[in-house]
């Protein structure tokens, strides 16, 4: 089967470790995705196309599927995150998180495997603030029962189905007893539905600090939209960065995966930019189309590579340029059969 896919290769260090990315996908699947590029963020400013022109807009709403790179948003200049307004354009209410430790990481922690599961609609990120009067302004956090309702669906649904057992709902109600006493209340009626799942409901300041001391006991995390951007890069960090922490946002009938990371532009250009992330995003999005099989052998190609030492950027340790790490992945992709990996 043939697929058609909308990649935004995004700013910065984008588009080198998106064609990294393409190079591996197309590897695994054997060419059978056909990539339909459209541009977004400062590149498609500087073609005087708006941060995010409705070309992209309209890919990924007739592919269904998209993967991008990461896209810039300069401080002070008007624009609102792209990201945040993509996700909002395509109604992408779940953000999903998959943070594990792999081999050859030096990282504090090991054998750490969680799932943050983000709300990715609404909260602070709803961009409603405006100036009350002169120096003061006001942000609200927007939170509704339909979209706690159906994160926290999400979540259930998500546990049930990946063998997840414990589910670590986190809020701060003490502080905003009614948006984050909604959140929760909603998170009790859904937990209704699943007696055979263990949910807990933890302050967010307490799980900051315990997953300082111990990530390894935490099985899923769910949040609203900014405690859930927070968590995500803390969790990242515990396992050896950004660059190895794979993205999606999905909704229902559309997602979207990505890198974490940023756009890094001091490193543009420079063939030092660590492609894996992006790459196991690009994993997520196989195993969300129904391929396994490619899936499988992507993943456990990153592991060897990951586990020999040999080849990494900078980031990991090493002295490899992107091109280099990329050429190590393809070697070791080759090696592995068609239909291997992980069972």
């Amino acid at each position: 089967m043939r697929y058609r896919v909308t990649l935004i290769p995004g700013d910065g260090i984008g588009p080198e470790v998106s064609d990294a990315m393409v190079r591996v996908v197309d590897l695994v699947t054997d060419g059978r995705i056909e990539w339909e590029r459209v541009v977004a963020g400062s590149q498609a400013v500087e073609q005087g196309l708006g941060p995010l022109p409705e070309a992209a807009l309209d890919s990924v709403r007739r592919n269904r599927i998209a993967i991008k790179g990461p896209l810039q948003t300069p401080i002070g200049t008007g624009w609102r995150s792209v990201n945040v307004a993509l996700r909002q354009e395509m109604d992408l209410y779940a953000c999903l998180r998959p943070v594990k430790s792999l081999p050859g990481v030096r990282a504090r922690f090991e054998n750490v495997d969680l799932v943050v599961v983000r709300e990715n609609t609404e909260g602070l990120y709803s961009g409603r603030e405006h100036e009350v009067v002169d120096g003061v302004v006001e942000a609200l956090k927007i939170v509704t029962r339909r979209a706690s309702e159906r994160i926290m669906r999400f979540a259930f649904e998500y546990a049930r189905h990946h063998g997840r057992k414990r589910l670590c709902v986190l809020h701060k109600v003490s502080v905003m007893p009614l948006s984050d006493g909604l959140f929760i209340d909603c998170a009790r009626r859904i937990a209704d539905d699943y007696p055979y799942l263990e949910m807990e409901l933890v302050p967010i300041d307490t799980i900051f600090l315990e997953l300082l001391r111990d990530p390894t006991r935490y099985d899923m995390l769910v949040s609203g939209n900014l405690d859930g951007d927070l968590l995500s890069d803390l969790c990242a960090g515990l396992v050896g960065g950004l660059g190895i922490v794979p993205g999606a946002n999905l909704g229902d009938g559309c997602a979207i995966f990505e890198a974490v990371h940023g756009t890094a532009p001091d490193l543009a250009g420079k063939d030092v930019a660590n492609p894996i992330a992006l790459i196991l995003s690009a994993e997520l999005l196989l195993r969300h189309i129904g391929e396994l099989a490619p899936a499988d052998r992507l993943r456990r190609g990153v592991e060897e590579l990951l586990e020999g030492g040999r080849h990494l950027t900078r980031d990991l340790g090493g002295q490899a340029g992107t091109s280099e790490m990329t050429e190590a992945l393809l070697e070791i992709l080759e090696s592995i059969p068609e239909q291997g990996g992980l069972g």
